[in-house]
């Protein structure tokens, strides 16, 4: 019993840590760190530059671009997790050449190891062995310099590399891929159905495609053709736009204006679609830098930035624009992908987009998208949607939406006086309604009836034009102001009556805080009360407006604008509130030297096609095409 009780710790005092048994480490325990498996390595780091059937195509793709290759052919099964087979008529590569280029960061495209001049789309040398590491891989090449050059085949399968062996092909290159992530079992769980797989994969060979249309491109899905992109010919620009209207339609050749426009070090060339060719995402926005498709928030934000006065928040433009920069000012070295770039003067490249889209805009003058003239006949087709009348059968596009009519019927004044901002009196180029006029002397015709209160119908020398009076007078009062407030600042009206406007407290303050730059745009507000502000003097080119509605639609805008922007930086979309409220509304009935005076002021004002909304302002519709629905040709 005494000796249980001695052999007991002593917990009331510390123990003596030169009395304490020394435990032994056992080696598993020594050090949790250890030098991973190299085939596990190859796994890890194949994750970042293949993470779909998509990236081994691109990957793959850009290697026979960068290899000379005039024709590429990509067969896919299973959406690209079946097999992936790239053949080329590039340079091919020898025996001893086909070994190390399954080596990691082996590659041919950096002779002078030079980071900052990177000429070619790869340059990693990462794509071929983070293939091999997760799938089946094969490689047949065989050189094209040289008659006697003989062909070889290598197999590497989950990493480990086979020896070469004699094989037949013609001069160029054969790459095959399957089972991809066969060894990656967890990624394998990741992918998504084979047709989103597919429709991945289409994708990232159409914009290679873009960028370089002197390559013919085909690509064959489960042993069907499923696209085919023969070679351009031409100039650059020529054949950038046949490219161009292959992959994304005809109607984007057509309704797309040539961008042109060069800084030291750098030069930017392409198209854009005229602002009414818009689409609800920015999936057809193509960007390009020295021949690389890239996604860049700098990029496209600059696109948003050129046609911020054209679209509203939720369109986006249709382009394809392609820049070429000294290499040493950009950085493609971003991410494994090379789907990221970093520009040394971001601010240069964002104004060389934004002056060059803006400018072609503006040459386009008044074009709208002919899509609007396309779909309006076919409402006009027999069996067409809604009876195929005029009135029923009018495509969404072309006239307001529900919404928008309910809510200008809201803001329609008493008014009947002219329209702000145009002179409607009678002049040489605005005859009397009753005078004989030939129709060619004006590109948007004669006015010759208003339908509904709403439509503006004019004759042209070989057609008819049909005019949204409120969203042609919206955009010819944005000019209006934008030039205005560029000339010489806004000038102001006096209110006869100061009105109050109840925002709350927390717009209230956001719009108080840009009270001064409001004044810029004509508008002084001030503070009244708690939660309110007091408009007493408002632009005087807008006429009689909605004060009201405006000054809550300001604030609103206000509100989700980044606060560390100035809202002379949106200067142009809180201009276009503004000539939306002191706009003629839809239901004004409209006499002939009005709408002739509209129709005058629209041709000489730039970007009349489109409303501030991205809406077309008018639809003109061809005489031959309106024989045809009557059946005269």
């Amino acid at each position: 019993m005494i000796a249980f009780v001695s052999a007991q710790p002593d917990l009331t005092t510390p123990a003596d840590p030169a009395r304490r048994p020394r435990r032994e480490a056992s080696p598993a325990a020594a050090s949790p760190l250890r030098r991973l498996p190299e085939t596990l390595i190859n796994r890890i780091a194949a994750g970042e530059v293949i993470e779909r059937p998509a990236a081994a195509v691109k990957e793959l793709v850009e290697n026979a671009i960068d290899a000379g290759a005039s024709r590429i052919e990509v067969v896919l099964r299973e959406g690209g997790v079946g097999s992936i087979v790239v053949s080329d008529d590039g340079s091919g590569m020898t025996r001893d050449e086909l070994l190390l280029a399954v080596e990691r960061h082996a590659t041919s495209k950096l002779p002078r190891d030079d980071l900052d001049a990177i000429a070619t789309l790869g340059f990693r040398g990462e794509a071929l062995p983070s293939i091999g590491a997760v799938a089946r891989l094969s490689i047949t090449s065989r050189p094209r310099d040289g008659a006697t050059a003989e062909a070889w085949r290598l197999d590497v399968v989950g990493g480990r590399v086979g020896q070469p062996a004699p094989a037949a092909g013609p001069a160029g290159t054969q790459v095959a891929v399957r089972d991809l992530f066969f060894a990656t079992p967890a990624r394998l769980k990741f992918m998504k159905e084979p047709r989103t797989e597919l429709a991945h994969a289409f994708d990232a060979v159409e914009r290679l495609a873009m960028a370089h249309p002197a390559v013919a491109f085909s690509i064959v899905e489960e042993g069907r053709p499923a696209r085919r992109y023969p070679a351009a010919t031409g100039d650059l620009f020529d054949a950038r736009l046949s490219r161009l209207a292959a992959v994304l339609g005809r109607d984007f050749a057509v309704n797309a204006v040539k961008i042109d426009a060069e800084r030291p070090g750098m030069r930017l060339s392409g198209h854009a679609g005229v602002p009414t060719l818009n689409r609800a995402t920015a999936q057809q926005q193509y960007l390009f830098v020295n021949g690389r498709p890239v996604r860049d928030r700098l990029l496209n934000g600059a696109v948003r930035g050129a046609y911020q006065d054209f679209l509203a928040r939720d369109r986006h433009p249709v382009v394809a624009l392609f820049l070429e920069i000294d290499p040493r000012l950009v950085d493609v070295n971003v991410h494994p992908a090379k789907a990221e770039v970093r520009f040394r003067d971001a601010g240069l490249v964002r104004g060389l987009i934004v002056g060059a889209l803006r400018q072609a805009l503006a040459a386009a003058g008044h074009q709208a998208s002919t899509t609007v003239a396309e779909a309006a006949l076919g409402a006009f087709q027999p069996g067409a949607a809604g009876g195929g009348g005029p009135s029923q059968g009018w495509p969404q596009a072309a006239r307001p939406s529900q919404a928008l009519r309910e809510e200008l019927a809201a803001w329609q004044g008493p008014d009947r006086g002219g329209l702000p901002g145009l002179d409607s009196r009678p002049s040489a180029a605005t005859p009397p309604a009753d005078a004989a006029i030939a129709p060619e002397q004006f590109p948007l015709g004669a006015a010759r009836g208003q339908l509904h209160e709403t439509y503006i119908v004019a004759q042209t020398a070989d057609g008819i034009v049909i005019v949204d009076q409120h969203a042609a007078h919206e955009r010819l009062v944005h000019e209006r102001l934008k030039r205005a407030l560029a000339e010489r600042g806004v000038q102001r009206q006096v209110l006869l009556i100061p009105e109050v406007v109840e925002l709350g407290e927390a717009l209230s303050e956001r719009l108080l805080q840009r009270a001064d730059e409001l004044a810029e745009l004509g508008l002084v507000v001030e503070r009244f009360g708690r939660g309110a502000v007091v408009v007493r003097e408002a632009p005087a080119m807008l006429g009689q407006l909605d004060t009201n509605g405006l000054v809550r639609d300001l604030a609103e805008e206000i509100a989700e604008m980044d606060g560390h922007l100035s809202l002379k930086e949106r200067l142009e979309e809180v201009s276009g509130t503004m000539a939306c409220h002191g706009s003629v509304r839809a239901g004004r009935r409209l006499n002939a030297d009005e709408m002739n005076a509209l129709l005058r002021q629209m041709e000489a004002t730039p970007h009349s096609g489109q409303c501030n909304h991205g809406r077309p302002t008018y639809v003109e519709l061809k005489l031959a095409d309106i024989e045809r629905l009557f059946g005269r040709r």
